[in-house]
């Protein structure tokens, strides 16, 4: 017999979580490890995720832990992640399904980019699954190809809910600001002015990733977090280059369209956002460009030029401050 483990210093391959048997370790973050593991009562294979000690002991961490497999509890679609709820546990763990495949990140690092029509399939999936958990009051605020799973047909598991929102939940206040707002390459910008983030803000983020995969580099640079955050208030996203796509310029509108600084301008849903993928052929292209000056207007002082993008740093500097702190 296996030994039975009470905590996560002693789990290892081979030992057994109640009727789990734990056969290698899979991810791991700040705030939890996460085990494939087999389900001794029918030989199903899952995945379970145990925080580390030390959460378990801060309240607003363990609050964001448990909010997480609530919301999980009740999702139940092709495209997303199960969570299984599991009511006599030895100790706290999260028993999720097992998704197979691959991580978009990972795909990406090992193709660079994607071809249009692979890119467009795999979005799609994305923006299936966006549409369920929004219908359900369910915002995700933390899309990036890390949390999208690509089996070996294309099909995608939306996972990892651990910054979602639920509408009619209580806010949560978390301690670091770095785990409320997301990836700098792929939050949004009312995200990065310290706002809370909804479904609107996943669907800029999908933009993100779709631009990603046709190009295989994210819109906005910087050298650092700061720089790319604040890049994303002030440029518009750069032009596709896809000579040999002959629908690159409605490929390009779309991703305008969900990537809006201004929420209310986006797609009003994936729905309407994954109509226009399917449809390239009926988007028309609208003539885009910086923000003319009004005729006449008054060059700014220095000074306050100086000041206003002083306030535009504000919440990127107490994201950094606060991501710092976090570690």
């Amino acid at each position: 017999m296996n030994p039975t483990v009470t905590s996560i210093d002693g789990i290892e391959p081979g030992h057994e979580l109640d009727h789990y048997r734990i056969d290698a370790p899979v991810a791991e973050s700040a705030m939890t490890r996460t085990f494939r593991a087999t389900d001794l009562r029918d030989g199903r294979t899952v995945a379970l995720k145990i925080p580390h000690p030390s959460i378990e002991a801060d309240p607003l961490a363990l609050e964001r832990f448990r909010r997480e497999e609530e919301i999980g509890t009740v999702l139940n679609h092709p495209d997303v992640m199960r969570i299984y709820h599991e009511a006599h546990r030895s100790r706290l763990y999260m028993v999720m399904e097992w998704c197979e495949g691959h991580s978009l990140d990972q795909i990406l690092k090992e193709k660079g980019k994607l071809p249009p029509e692979r890119a467009i399939r795999i979005t799609l999936g994305i923006l299936r699954a966006l549409e369920y958990i929004h219908q359900h009051g369910v915002a995700h605020r933390d899309l990036e190809p890390e949390h999208i799973m690509v089996d070996d047909e294309d099909r995608i598991k939306l996972i990892d809910f651990g910054v979602a929102s639920q509408q009619g939940a209580k806010r949560l206040t978390f301690t670091s600001l770095g785990q409320v707002v997301g990836t700098p390459e792929y939050i949004s910008p009312e995200q990065v002015r310290g706002k809370r983030g909804d479904a609107r803000s996943d669907l800029y983020s999908t933009g993100i990733m779709l631009y990603e995969m046709l190009t295989g580099t994210t819109p906005f640079k910087g050298s650092s977090p700061m720089a790319i955050m604040n890049a994303r208030l002030v440029q518009n996203i750069p032009p596709l280059r896809l000579p040999e796509f002959p629908l690159a310029a409605q490929l390009q509108e779309v991703i305008c369209r969900a990537t809006e600084r201004e929420p209310r301008n986006r797609y009003a849903s994936a729905h309407e956002f994954g109509l226009d993928l399917e449809h390239l052929d009926k988007v028309g292209v609208v003539e885009r460009a910086e923000p003319v000056k009004p005729e006449g207007a008054k060059p700014k002082s220095p000074s306050r030029v100086l000041l206003y993008a002083a306030i535009a740093l504000v919440p990127i500097l107490l994201f950094l401050l606060m991501l710092l702190l976090a570690h």
